[in-house]
Order: structure tokens, then sequence, then C-alpha cells
């Protein structure tokens, strides 16, 4: 998005000719992650202890593991918001595969989250079995593969032209 915002002021401001280089874009959004989780991890945390968002330990587990009783879970949700906003503020949100790695990161991020949540929902070690995790993970493959197949027809048709 600042791209498109920044990158046609170049005439005006010659420094704005960098925001064409992908390098420079590239680290911009490492540094905006880097701070999106500095800012939003450790209230995050904080929020997820206070309503109880902690890992289940099963009692007759071993006792080394009794200590993780509560760790706060779904860590996922910070990892993909840390992707989301800099990837929108720094990529060039008008290319198609873009859109295609956000997909496939949030629909494997949907798939940590469903596991999480019937972990601290139903209050089970076991979420999601591997199964089911594997054949959500290959739909969403399949689902990235023919959105890709279907961008290099348009883009290879479109290069003819």
């Amino acid at each position: 998005m600042l791209y498109y915002l920044l990158y046609p002021l170049r005439g005006t401001i010659s420094g704005f000719n960098v925001f064409r280089y992908i390098t420079f874009r590239t680290a911009w959004a490492a540094i905006t992650a880097m701070l999106i989780s500095f800012i939003l991890g450790p209230w995050l945390i904080e929020r997820m202890r206070r309503i109880k968002l902690g890992q289940f330990i099963r009692e007759e587990g071993p006792k080394s593991h009794q200590q993780k009783a509560g760790t706060p879970t779904m860590g996922g949700i910070l990892i993909n918001v840390a992707i989301l906003i800099p990837t929108i503020l720094w990529a060039d949100i008008l290319n198609p595969y873009i859109w295609i790695i956000l997909f496939v990161t949030f629909a494997y991020g949907a798939i940590g989250f469903i596991d999480d949540y019937r972990k601290l929902i139903k209050k089970r070690t076991l979420g999601l079995t591997a199964k089911q995790k594997f054949t959500m993970q290959i739909l969403v493959a399949l689902a990235a593969g023919l959105a890709i197949a279907y961008c290099r027809r348009f883009t290879t048709t479109t290069r003819r032209w």
C-alpha cells in the first residue's frame, strides 16, 4: 500500500524512489513486524493469562509437564497480525502471489487456531488429530496450487498480447 501511495511521489521527492526496491520494502516490513510483535506481544500474553487461555495438561501425565499448565497458547494470532500488517503496508498488493501467500499463511494459522481452540474449550490435550491436520493442510496446498496455476496461465496469456 505504501508503495502505491509514496512511489508515485518520486518525481517530487526523489527519496521516494527507494520504494521501488523490494529489498528496501522487505527490510522495512521486517522492522514493522518486529515492532508489532514487541508492542502487541506482552499485551496479548497478559490478556490471554487474564482470560485463562492457557495450556491444559492432564493430571495423569508426567510431573515435569505440570509446570506447563496455564502457559498462554494461541501465539499464532500475534504472528499472523505481525505478518498481515507489514505485508499490506510494504508489499505490492496488486501482485496476486502476495494474496496467495497471505491465504496460505492464514489458512494454516486457522488450522492452528482450531487445534488450540479445541484444546482450550474442550480441555483436552488433543485438539485436531494428525489426520485432520494433514487433510486440512493438503486442501490448503491444493487451493494454493490451483491459484498459482491460474495466475501463471493468466500472466502467460497476457504476455502474448
